[in-house]
């Protein structure tokens, strides 16, 4: 449990107008995130502690699939960078020159971790038995991004989940594959996107491969992406991949669709033989013959994920966190200091009998009227008021956020 009267935070009595979107005002206003510059955030601890549950959900599902977590460094050389012919050719890596005469070299702040994991594998990887391999991280990422916004949509910096898968065939990835695009729909499930607001799309290969890759969109009216869906089969295309005035699915030939608009919020790039050529990445077959190794890579942005949850969830008038990835499960409202010590009994009995229950108890000296707006503004799922009237009468009284009724609990 946490009392507001020890928190050293405060909201704001007005919206801060500083961006065109609704939901980081309100963001700004319950005192969840701070704007460094445009791009960059300060997360405040109750925005922290919902990226920290968004981030173990997601590392919930990646455990499943049998990946290993690691954490890379985020600085790396520009030697390895060079390798992969990318220090040139990568428009948005962040780099750091030499700034000293002892000190010649530089480097570059990671936007994506080919180029440090791909060395690290080489060194245990020698037959197919050691394949196939997945390791991923939950990490700070870094672009040297020229369209950064004044919301966490598209950021300098962000927190990004990127996994690592090392095969032998195609036919070991395509398998792995149908592991992950699950545990992918999980997680989304679990942050309460509905499925049929989830599409997989056909998008571009970015600087990986020739071939197509996919990502996750969700449906939303805030959005970067226009996606075309064939009316036959239902396969997604990113707008990047067609020619809008010429639909053609890329799936089925099909030339009718429907479009709306959508934010991604995961890719995957078949990265083939790229970084594996690059730092000579091989294994031995069963007949001692010296292959290639196969890479993929599954990206999911947390921090544009969090962005998303907030912006798909928001009603006419309110964040609205699902109760999976809220900062706490009940907000108690306690009315005058005498009843203070029953709050604390009350949340420690919550605490104890409901799964995954944490309390946020208001002990401040305010208003009743000034709690209560607090409690809207935060919008933790579930109110809870104590005062002197329920505590003589009944016990205390319990509105779920999603519900117009409250509960009189009794003793």
């Amino acid at each position: 449990m946490l009392f507001l009267s020890r928190y050293p935070f405060k909201t704001l009595k007005s919206i801060p107008k500083i961006s065109d979107n609704k939901w980081t005002w309100l963001l700004l206003q319950a005192g969840f995130i701070r704007q460094e510059m445009a791009g960059a955030y300060k997360y405040l601890p109750f925005w922290l502690k919902v990226i920290q549950k968004i981030s173990d959900i997601v590392r919930d599902e990646m455990n499943k699939t049998w990946a290993s977590e690691l954490l890379l460094s985020s600085l790396w050389s520009k030697e390895n960078w060079t390798k992969t012919w990318r220090w040139d050719t990568v428009d948005v890596l962040f780099k750091v020159p030499a700034n000293s005469s002892s000190s010649k070299k530089e480097y570059a702040l990671n936007c994506t971790h080919e180029e440090s994991i791909t060395p690290l594998v080489w060194e245990f990887i020698q037959s197919y038995k050691d394949l196939p391999i997945s390791v991923y991280q939950i990490q700070t990422k870094f672009r040297n991004e020229l369209r950064a916004k004044s919301w966490l949509l598209r950021g300098r910096e962000f927190l990004m989940k990127d996994l690592y898968s090392f095969h032998s065939t195609d036919e070991d990835f395509k398998k792995y594959y149908e592991i992950q695009k699950k545990a992918y729909t999980n997680i989304f499930l679990k942050s309460w996107i509905k499925k049929e607001d989830l599409f997989m799309a056909i998008a571009d290969w970015w600087d990986f491969t020739e071939k197509f890759s996919h990502e996750f969109q969700v449906k939303i009216w805030i959005w970067e992406d226009n996606i075309y869906v064939c009316k036959f089969c239902w396969q997604a295309h990113n707008e990047e991949v067609i020619d809008t005035n010429n639909f053609i699915c890329k799936n089925c030939w099909a030339e009718k669709e429907v479009h709306f608009n959508a934010s991604e919020v995961w890719n995957i790039f078949p990265l083939e033989t790229k970084f594996s050529d690059a730092f000579d990445l091989k294994f031995n077959d069963e007949n001692w013959k010296l292959k290639k190794v196969i890479m993929w890579c599954y990206w999911i942005w947390i921090s544009r994920l969090m962005w998303v949850i907030a912006e798909y969830s928001l009603d006419e008038k309110w964040l609205v966190w699902p109760e999976s990835i809220s900062p706490f499960s009940h907000y108690l409202i306690c009315h005058w200091e005498q009843n203070r010590e029953t709050a604390i009994k009350i949340a420690e009995d919550i605490e104890k009998n409901i799964l995954w229950s944490e309390v946020l108890i208001d002990d401040r000296d305010l208003w009743f009227w000034q709690k209560a707006w607090d409690a809207d503004l935060l919008w933790i799922p579930n109110r809870i008021i104590i005062s002197d009237k329920t505590l003589k009468n009944w016990w205390y009284e319990l509105k779920k956020r999603t519900s117009e009724k409250t509960e009189i609990i009794k003793i």
